[in-house]
């Protein structure tokens, strides 16, 4: 069947493109072969895609036409910003249509009163804070990437950062969205205001991995600087201390800005491409950051010097200045992008456990890496238990992605006996969408497939992410749109 689809797909694109020809500019419109390669995967590199053509839409109005005629002629397409996902949600369909969105870069309004911004999907995450700091306001979710994905992606994937233990995830400082549904209708979704009233239809959209639509204009919400932080790295003997060292510093009731773990490997490929100054023989280390007023932080620091010294730590060392925190943060937030440096290739899990059961969930990934003989360089936001296992390998290797990809589904498998999640911020996307069945029920995937074709019955939005393959692929359901039905979208 699913080849049957695909043919079936580039026979209605190949309608398409004529159309798209008169609206879209021929250096806008990629075909060739060239030019398409770069689209043909993202940051989960073991997956390739070609697409049929590549949109570089420039303004909102050619992303709904665009959408309108994929819809006209039944044509699937995926909206892309920066290409960073690590679960392959933004992987091109097979003779569909990937719509590009990073020229719609605007931030189209700041609000330092009401604490908002209205960006659209292409503007880069940290771009936001660097207009917001003229008025002492910044945007609270950090991923790693935050150099360069985008907000429409953050919105997609629900994505967090090392700060998200305090501050929650991307669904935590959106407010409103504007959004073009798979059928071309826009919608508008809640507004500016903190507070709203009836379904909370934007929380809905957020974290949908590009099943609904894609979202044209964001309203984020934006907080005040922290007036002090205070950045502590400790090192450790063993990755189990540290984990215990989080355990201490969240039963003591302190809630930081952020608590990191870097192990031994990671802490390696770091410090070999950004020097930032980790003492290179300890096997773990803590970050952890205090921020706010100064003098609730100063409390809390005087505190938590006492907390990391009774946990053991071979070493502790405090920011001293700006420049010092940055360097800190350089090495962890480029910890992924370092481990190219150990191996050519290697696959970046995420997976949540709870925090209690950090420990357990460490010492069983080591057993893994001595079972499958694949080294792991373990990089994670301890406060929240979110996992982010890199697993080593060398794609030359006769059956080493195999292998590697076997030890990654145990470690979501043990995920999910721990009574955590197959993923925490990366989403499902591609790489973990057969292991969706394992963590839910039979009658949750149905419901969840149903809310799915409610939207987009003829799944054109990012069709085969998220559910597994069979269901993904299967032939569209029909039905009418229940929430023009009901009522309860409004049009723009």
């Amino acid at each position: 069947m699913c080849r049957a689809w695909a043919t079936i797909t580039c026979m209605n694109a190949n309608s398409l493109l004529p159309e798209l020809a008169q609206r879209i500019p021929p250096a806008r419109l990629l075909q060739r072969a060239e030019q398409l390669a770069p689209y043909e995967s993202d940051a989960l590199t073991a997956f390739r895609t070609r697409p049929q053509a590549v949109v570089l839409v420039e303004n909102q109005a050619e992303v709904i036409e665009v959408v309108r005629l994929c819809h006209h002629y039944e044509v699937p397409f995926v909206a892309r910003g920066s290409g960073t996902s690590l679960s392959g949600g933004s992987l091109p369909i097979a003779g569909g249509i990937v719509i590009a969105l990073n020229r719609l870069n605007r931030i189209l309004h700041l609000d330092p009163v009401a604490r908002t911004a209205i960006v659209e999907p292409g503007v880069v995450n940290l771009e936001v804070t660097r207009v917001a700091a003229a008025h002492g306001l910044y945007y609270a979710p950090d991923p790693s990437s935050q150099l360069i994905c985008t907000i429409g992606g953050n919105v997609a994937f629900n994505s967090g950062g090392a700060h998200c233990l305090k501050y929650g995830m991307t669904s935590n400082h959106v407010l409103g969205i504007k959004a073009v549904l798979p059928d071309g209708e826009v919608v508008q979704l809640s507004s500016s205001s903190l507070e709203s009233v009836g379904p909370d239809l934007t929380g809905f959209f957020v974290g949908c991995e590009g099943l609904f639509g894609i979202a044209l204009e964001i309203t984020l919400r934006l907080l005040p600087k922290p007036e002090r932080y205070r950045t502590v790295l400790a090192s450790y003997a063993s990755l189990q201390a540290a984990g215990d060292a989080v355990t201490a510093v969240v039963a003591s009731g302190l809630l930081p800005g952020a608590l990191e773990i870097m192990d031994r490997l990671a802490i390696e490929a770091a410090e070999a491409s950004v020097n930032a100054g980790y003492p290179r023989d300890a096997a773990a280390l803590l970050i952890v950051e205090l921020e706010g007023e100064a003098v609730q932080v100063e409390h809390e620091f005087a505190q938590l010097q006492q907390l990391i010294a009774a946990t053991g730590a071979q070493e502790i060392r405090i920011a001293q200045d700006d420049a010092e925190r940055a360097r800190i943060w350089k090495g962890r937030k480029g910890a992924f992008s370092a481990v190219g440096r150990l191996s050519p290739d290697y696959i970046v899990q995420d997976g949540v456990v709870p925090r209690s059961k950090l420990g357990q969930a460490l010492a069983e990934i080591e057993r893994l890496s001595a079972h499958y003989n694949i080294r792991v360089a373990n990089v994670f936001h301890a406060g929240d238990g979110n996992l982010h296992p890199l697993i080593l390998y060398d794609g030359r290797e006769e059956g080493a992605l195999h292998r590697a990809e076997a030890m990654a589904g145990e470690i979501l498998q043990l995920c999910i006996d721990l009574g955590g999640s197959i993923t925490g911020e990366h989403g499902v996307g591609m790489e973990k969408r057969q292991y969706m069945p394992a963590m839910f029920s039979e009658i949750d995937m149905e419901v969840m497939a149903d809310l799915r074709r409610a939207i987009d019955p003829l799944e054109l939005a990012n069709r085969g992410k998220m559910f597994p393959a069979d269901d993904a692929l299967a032939a569209p359901n029909h039905a009418p749109h229940p929430l023009e039905k009901a009522g309860i979208i409004s049009r723009a």
